[in-house]
């Protein structure tokens, strides 16, 4: 890194410029940060491939119903069996829905309301399905259509509307309201105060840490309002990426909050720590920040780089959720790294030493970093590296032993902490009616005269409980499928495959399956396709600046292989940690691929952190001493950061959804894992057994480096007064 650079964000003029110009870019694009949640798409059909089944099925089903339409399905139950006043409150309940306001809802079936008798299911081009009893007369359901696409405030407010009307029952009678409108106005509403809550407890968890690590009324402020700046312009940048087409759900949102707070902490406390180190070296603050950044800058450049690379890897997925994790990600990390590139140090060199009271580092003090714990963990390690590397290495890999029992399978029903209206209801539901009644399974054959072909296939179809009557339109007909089994389960996606070939046998390849459950197995195989092809990739990137950055093939090969066994190894004790402790019913598919990501590209950080201070000091006296150095002047930095990083996902867990839960402990938990055993135990004994071979090919491999023909930074480097 250039020392103009250095010099420009610390100059006695150029760091009024440089707050003058963040000033200026926040106050234009704050009014648009509080747009992006207005612009999140949470139902799970969003997220599909252009090329999935379901997807095309989607786009018929659209212009059958003249929309994209989700059921909110009513139903009243009573353990002991309806009673007459029950089946007449449905009625009556129903009716004067018809005639109520609602924003998403088709125009409703002609004919006297309610009809004289109806099956479930009829008008399925509509899906206006009116009061219908159980065979065992313990409940009634009928279902109201709501547009699933626009607004996601459309669904909340149709499906608030409606539960408003019913009420929760009296008297033994309840009264639920699920289906797939059910579902996704409970799901949108978890992620309506999201965005706040997020905020607002990363904040005070960043603020906590750092209060600790610097022990200072002050200092712990200026970083905390560096990130703030930059999180608030990543919003506004990810909510310009949506007006692109851009795909932005809840998840994605919430992982920028906190990865922007968590990386953009980290870079701050190695730049506050190698700012402290040279206050000590020279008497010039605006010298100190210069020589600082040069040094700290390429690092932080690096670990920025290979986090938003790992992350615009994503753009190769076919889920939409993913390629949009991908990009609004990367931005994030990018413009919290370019703020604690040039804000922080200008804030820094602006306030003066006095920021660090009352423990402030003057010119000559003495640095105790050097005979802290952090260097007694690197003797004792030293003394029998080899011993220590091989223990660590088969230790972490008994923890990655918990992914023998992974499961996958989590569904709706099971992916809230708490229960919701929506899955009290599909339970009733299941008590009395098919399960699949909530989310009827849609069948598309071309041509419409093979209707009847891929209906009796249907009904013959293991676990299918009703083909409804087909509905034409052009060349096409549409019917609906109601399934035995859980719409969402295991069991109903073993179903849409068995459904999909014998339609497709009996009717041609123009039948084709969608529906909800077709959409969660759609997207689940997709996410697994995703992994597939996205790790090995994010792995390789990762490889590339990781040679780049310390010149070398060898030492890059085994921090790769170290943050792979890290990652097997979170992955792991989480599996078991989520079964036996929290009683998960299973993780997301998408999971997997999310926490790589992470705990790839932020558990490289930790090693670039190390590694670059270890080659720095192998120039001087050599890869052994070298890395006892680094390791005790890094130390107490790098595992602040992986604290803060730690806390700022564990934030995840806060909030009710299961997936979000998932993804705040494993990534919590690997960056622990990465901090204080890889990056303090495995990577120090490794580099220590294999020695100066860990440069190579670079001539620093073929000869540690011993101070010869080395030009030493602080002798001889000097710096344009004037600049500063």
């Amino acid at each position: 890194m250039s020392m103009r650079y250095a010099s420009f964000v610390s100059g006695r003029r150029t760091k009024w410029a440089v707050l003058a110009l963040w000033i200026v870019v926040a106050g234009l694009i704050a009014p648009f940060s509080g747009k992006l949640e207005s612009a999140e798409k949470n139902e799970s059909s969003s997220y599909l491939p252009g090329s999935a089944e379901s997807t095309k099925v989607l786009a018929v089903t659209t212009s059958f119903q003249g929309g994209e339409l989700a059921p909110a399905v009513v139903i009243y139950y009573r353990e002991s069996g309806l009673t007459q006043a029950d089946l007449q409150r449905a009625a009556t309940d129903y009716c004067a829905i018809l005639q109520m306001d609602l924003k998403g809802t088709p125009p409703p079936p002609p004919g006297p309301c309610p009809p004289q008798s109806a099956q479930a299911g009829e008008g399925s081009t509509s899906q206006w399905i009116p009061p219908t009893p159980s065979a065992d007369g313990k409940a009634v359901i009928y279902a109201i259509p709501i547009k699933a696409g626009g607004e996601s405030t459309i669904i909340i407010d149709d499906v608030g509307a409606i539960r408003s009307h019913v009420g929760g029952g009296t008297g033994g009678l309840v009264v639920k309201v699920t289906g797939g409108a059910g579902f996704s106005a409970d799901a949108v509403k978890v992620f309506g105060n999201i965005d706040t809550t997020l905020l607002y407890w990363t904040a005070g968890i960043v603020a906590v840490i750092l209060l600790i690590t610097y022990r200072s009324p002050v200092l712990w402020l200026i970083p905390l309002l560096t990130v703030a700046f930059a999180e608030q312009c990543a919003r506004a940048v990810a909510y310009g990426l949506t007006q692109t087409g851009v795909t932005v759900n809840g998840l994605t949102a919430s992982v920028l909050v906190v990865l922007v707070f968590g990386a953009g902490t980290d870079y701050a406390l190695l730049i506050v720590a190698r700012y402290r180190e040279e206050l000590r070296r020279h008497q010039d603050r605006h010298e100190s920040m210069a020589f600082a950044m040069r040094r700290t800058a390429p690092a932080i450049l690096a670990s920025g780089l290979t986090v938003a690379c790992g992350l615009l890897c994503l753009l190769a997925a076919s889920l939409n959720s993913n390629r949009g994790l991908g990009p609004v990600s990367a931005i994030g990390v990018l413009l919290v790294l370019f703020a604690m590139l040039t804000l922080l140090p200008a804030l820094l060199v602006i306030l003066g030493r006095w920021v660090f009271w009352p423990f402030v580092p003057h010119f000559g003090s003495p640095d105790h970093t050097t005979d802290g714990p952090w260097a007694r963990i690197g003797r004792q390690v030293s003394r029998t590296p080899r011993v220590v590397w091989i223990t660590t290495t088969l230790a972490l890999g008994c923890l990655a032993l918990g992914l023998l029992r992974l499961d996958t399978n989590l569904n709706q029903l099971n992916s809230f902490r708490s229960s919701v209206d929506s899955i009290e209801g599909q339970k009733l539901l299941a008590r009395s009616f098919p399960s699949g009644a909530s989310a009827p399974t849609d069948v598309v054959v071309r041509p419409a005269a093979n209707a009847g072909e891929a209906m009796a296939a249907a009904k013959a179809t293991p676990g299918v409980a009703q083909a409804l009557p087909p509905a034409t339109k052009g060349d096409a007909a549409l019917f609906e499928v109601i399934l035995k089994p859980d719409p969402y389960s295991a069991a109903a996606f073993d179903t849409v495959d068995a459904l999909r070939a014998n339609v497709k046998r009996a009717a041609g390849p123009g039948a084709m399956v969608g529906g909800q459950t077709a959409i969660q197995l759609d997207a689940n195989r997709a996410a697994v396709r995703d992994f597939k092809l996205i790790a090995p990739l994010i792995l390789l990137v990762v490889l590339v600046i990781l040679a780049l950055l310390l010149r070398a093939i060898l030492a890059p090969v085994l921090l790769i292989a170290t943050v792979i066994l890290s990652f097997l190894a979170a992955m792991g004790t989480s599996v078991l940690v989520f079964e036996f402790i929290f009683k998960f019913q299973g993780m997301d598919p998408g999971i997997p691929l999310i926490c790589f990501v992470f705990l790839v590209a932020l558990g490289v950080d930790y090693n670039i952190f190390l590694m670059a201070r270890v080659r720095e000091e192998a120039l001087h006296s050599g890869t052994r001493p070298g890395m006892l150095k680094a390791l005790a002047v890094t130390g107490g930095v790098i595992t602040s950061a992986g604290f803060v990083l730690a806390g700022t996902f564990s934030v995840l867990g806060v909030l009710p959804l299961v997936t979000l839960t998932e993804v705040g402990f494993i990534v919590a938990f690997g960056v622990l894992l990465d901090t204080l055993v890889v990056r303090s135990v495995l990577v120090p004994a490794l580099t220590l057994d294999v020695g100066r071979r860990m440069w190579w090919p670079s001539e620093l491999g073929r000869s540690d480096g011993d101070g010869t023909g080395v030009v030493q930074e602080h002798a001889t480097v000097t710096i344009d007064e004037r600049a500063v």
